[in-house]
């Protein structure tokens, strides 16, 4: 009963500050995207293709969560793109309290429109945590397996948008496509869904319009 309460009290707390960074981040007209996913998925090289479609359409800032290294952020550094490192630890997700911290160097990058967010890899505990976002973006490679959806239905509910991504291995392994798009249909019916691989490029084009649209509403 005790842990329950405790964890009660931490997400309705969380929810709080999530709740004033949000009205910070429409202060400073930033549209923010919290990308989860596994480890592995491909959210940094996602990233790094995003940023390259789109840095000449608007300042770009990204955060990333690791729980050890800066080696995700060194990667987004050679963008050219702001980026801020949080190393959680043993915490195998980001709160809106640590994104709360990140509000005085956000305001110090001058006209930034988009904020992305890479979440530690975890397709749990994200879940729970708003952190202010304006969408959450979930993301699953092929060679995860077409059970992702079934297995973790809280990350896909929570999702506006899903990406399945490293779609040019699908010749070499099996996954089952339309299986895993109905199933994460099926927990949320709103969700979009993007077939990507940054190694040919394709669904990229089809991504960034969407966040282009986004961003400019």
């Amino acid at each position: 009963m005790h842990d329950i309460l405790i964890g009660k009290k931490i997400l309705e707390r969380n929810e709080e500050v999530a709740n004033e960074n949000r009205g910070q981040f429409e202060e400073l007209g930033i549209f923010v995207i919290n990308m989860v996913s596994a480890p592995g998925a491909g959210k940094t090289t996602i990233l790094e293709k995003t940023i390259e479609r789109l840095k000449d359409k608007f300042q770009i800032a990204v955060i990333e969560g690791d729980i050890q290294t800066d080696n995700d952020a060194r990667r987004i550094e050679k963008c050219r793109v702001p980026v801020k490192q949080i190393t959680t630890g043993r915490t195998c997700h980001l709160d809106a309290h640590m994104i709360s911290h990140t509000l005085d160097w956000l305001k110090g990058i001058k006209g930034l429109k988009l904020l992305f967010i890479e979440n530690v890899g975890n397709l749990v505990c994200p879940a729970e945590y708003d952190l202010g976002e304006d969408c959450m973006v979930s993301v699953i490679s092929v060679a995860e397996g077409d059970d992702k959806p079934l297995k973790y239905p809280a990350i896909f509910h929570a999702s506006d948008a899903l990406i399945i991504n490293k779609i040019d291995l699908l010749p070499y392994i099996n996954f089952n496509m339309k299986l895993a798009k109905d199933n994460a249909i099926g927990i949320n019916h709103n969700l979009k869904i993007c077939e990507m691989s940054c190694t040919t490029g394709k669904g990229l084009d089809e991504w960034c319009d969407w966040v282009k649209k986004d961003v400019s509403r």
